[in-house]
């Protein structure tokens, strides 16, 4: 499952809250049923734009990684939750769980399909992973 978030209209001041972003990466997987396998870590990034500086964050999960990135001038965010975990996501709760902890008057979900080859068999795993490995090597 993967669900992109995109928040409109959001709080400049908690866009630019470094402890906060903090907090919510780190109680965030738990809300959703993940396991957070490390603690978040948070940047603050200032580019050559004035509008183009803000907070970008993410945590690992054993399921995978949930990212954000904060533009506080813009008042935008976004939010990358991917997981390999088959269980889908309710994604309106968690759209509102983002607008709700942003004070944002508009977000925007996506859903990419993704991972749709893998197979759930051991057996037809290492069957692909072979004949991936012999396509690599007779390009060579």
């Amino acid at each position: 499952m993967h669900v992109i978030i995109d928040g409109f209209g959001a709080s400049a001041g908690l866009l630019q809250d470094e402890p906060f972003i903090l907090g919510l990466l780190d109680s965030y997987p738990s809300v959703i049923g993940m396991t957070k396998i490390m603690s978040p870590h948070v940047f603050r990034y200032n580019g050559s734009d004035p509008h183009d500086w803000g907070i970008s964050g993410f945590v690992l999960i054993a399921e995978s990684h949930i990212s954000i990135h904060t533009f506080p001038e813009r008042r935008y965010f976004n939010v990358d939750i991917f997981t390999g975990n088959t269980n889908p996501f309710n994604v309106e709760d968690i759209k509102q769980y983002w607008k709700d902890r942003f004070n944002a008057t508009n977000v925007t979900s996506r859903t990419p399909e993704g991972g749709q080859e893998y197979p759930d068999a051991i057996l037809a795993a290492s069957e692909v992973v072979c004949e991936e490995r012999l396509k690599v090597a007779a390009a060579i």
